[in-house]
């Protein structure tokens, strides 16, 4: 586990963790299944990095993982540790199932220190689902969090994880990142615009950006909304400050957070089930009155070619939003 200044780009999927098919050898070491890795995991990372990409695994802060069929990591955390780094692991997702109801304080700072002395850097995601509010106290133990329970493929689900999420903005930080849990975008129980919605507030909120659909098999809407560059930019922004739910009048919302370059990020979100106005105001969102900027829409790709001075103002759809990047005008 290595704290960086630096964020790292997190568009990994679900498929790369592939600890599910794992035994354990006689000496205790984590051993993958021959029959799905022929040619062992270390093979499988060298693979991986030769695309210029980078390999996540699984495992669990408990003595088996969720499945209960798999071994976890607890009681022998610096072997499997040194066993993920001479596979070649980049990430490791560290969950919190059968536990011995051992608190995760206890649990998570051992493989902190097993990964720390394992030779090798590997992002180290903590997954203990907001259980003792880890956005309190992760930051010297992983590089991200879980602030929140398991999310679905449901609307209310979402924007509930997005709330609770949000508490803990302040606590978010380079080398430290609130986890919002997995995007759900491409599986099909949200509308595009709900999608939408969904990747513009964990960008916005610098939250990791996991797909979490079959990433083989991703439609033409999916692909726009998870590789729209303009909005990772936001999320990749170099201060590393996690946005914040500045207003809220109803069913709409106006999240906004600092960009590097004097620039703002903006989302005005529309939660009902009407068409309805948003207005941000600058006081709101850490624009001096005067000013005059101009705003990119993301979601467009086109600059507004309005000045806009002391307000914005979009109309949006239900279960919709704008994102825009907000310049001042020199």
């Amino acid at each position: 586990m290595k704290k960086s200044s630096k964020k790292q780009l997190m568009l990994w999927s679900q498929l790369v963790f592939p600890s599910s098919d794992m035994s354990m050898s006689t000496s205790g070491a984590l051993v993958p299944k021959n029959s799905t890795f022929p040619s062992g995991i270390k093979a499988l990372a060298d693979y991986v990095h030769s695309k210029g990409l980078k390999l996540g695994i699984y495992s669990d802060a408990g003595y088996f993982t969720c499945s209960k069929k798999m071994p976890g990591s607890l009681g022998h955390e610096e072997l499997d540790a040194k066993t993920f780094a001479e596979w070649g692991i980049d990430y490791l997702k560290y969950d919190n199932c059968n536990n011995g109801e051992i608190k995760p304080t206890v649990r998570y700072p051992v493989m902190t220190k097993a990964l720390r002395s394992a030779g090798r850097p590997i992002f180290f995601s903590l997954c203990e689902w907001g259980d003792m509010h880890p956005a309190l106290w992760g930051y010297n133990i992983g590089n991200s969090w879980r602030t929140t329970n398991d999310i679905s493929d449901k609307w209310e689900s979402m924007i509930s994880r997005a709330d609770e999420n949000e508490v803990y903005a302040a606590l978010a930080r380079p080398g430290g990142w609130n986890d919002p849990d997995m995007l759900e975008i491409g599986n099909g129980g949200m509308t595009k615009d709900e999608y939408i919605v969904h990747f513009s507030l964990w960008a916005i909120s610098k939250a990791p950006l996991l797909i979490g659909c079959d990433v083989r098999n991703v439609s033409k809407d999916t692909m726009e909304i998870i590789a729209n560059k303009e909005v990772i930019a936001v999320n990749q922004d170099k201060l590393g400050i996690q946005a914040k739910k500045v207003r809220m009048e109803g069913d709409w919302e106006v999240w906004a957070g600092p960009l590097s370059q004097y620039r703002v990020a903006l989302v005005l979100l529309n939660r009902g089930s009407w068409r309805s106005a948003i207005t941000a105001h600058w006081d709101d969102i850490g624009i001096p009155p005067s000013t005059s900027v101009v705003a990119r829409d993301l979601w467009e790709h086109k600059t507004l070619k309005t000045i806009f001075v002391g307000n914005l103002t979009a109309t949006i759809e239900p279960h919709a939003c704008k994102m825009y990047i907000l310049k001042p005008v020199s």
